[in-house]
């Protein structure tokens, strides 16, 4: 894997949504960095991708309350265990579990292997909340 600044030169067989990102970046003068692989549906694989970026390895997780009414995107260290019953405590959540790959789509419109926060710019609903781990913040913004 390599490390790019910015978007890519050749646009040619890229999704449209990854190219959504990129111009969402671009118009809010932010810059970025990226590397091109395949999906990352293991910590092991994230760990490789995370090691070229050189960045703070995060679990993020799409999830819903039992009725599927209320949806949540946690963000949390790699190599912090996932635990519902102390989350769903915290939130006042009943019954929080993984929500499924056909609401991830729909809200998201992300599949599984490509969360990220930054799904959330197609969230045009509001129907996502956010949750950030307390370590994270720490991490990234030394709170």
């Amino acid at each position: 894997m390599e490390l790019f600044n910015g978007r890519p030169e050749d646009e040619t067989g890229r999704e449209p949504k990854e190219i959504r990102v990129y111009d969402l970046l671009d118009r809010l003068k932010i810059n970025y960095q990226r590397t091109d692989h395949a999906e990352a549906n293991t910590m092991e694989a994230c760990n490789e991708i995370d090691a070229v970026l050189d960045v703070l390895i995060c679990k993020n997780l799409f999830l819903c309350n039992r009725k599927k009414t209320r949806f949540y995107l946690l963000l949390m260290p790699g190599d912090k265990p996932f635990k519902t019953k102390e989350l769903s405590g915290q939130h006042g959540i009943q019954r929080l579990s993984f929500a499924s790959a056909e609401d991830m789509e729909k809200y998201l419109d992300i599949k599984p292997g490509a969360v990220s926060v930054m799904g959330l710019m197609n969230d045009t609903e509001n129907a996502v909340q956010l949750l950030v781990d307390q370590d994270v913040l720490n991490g990234v913004f030394g709170i």
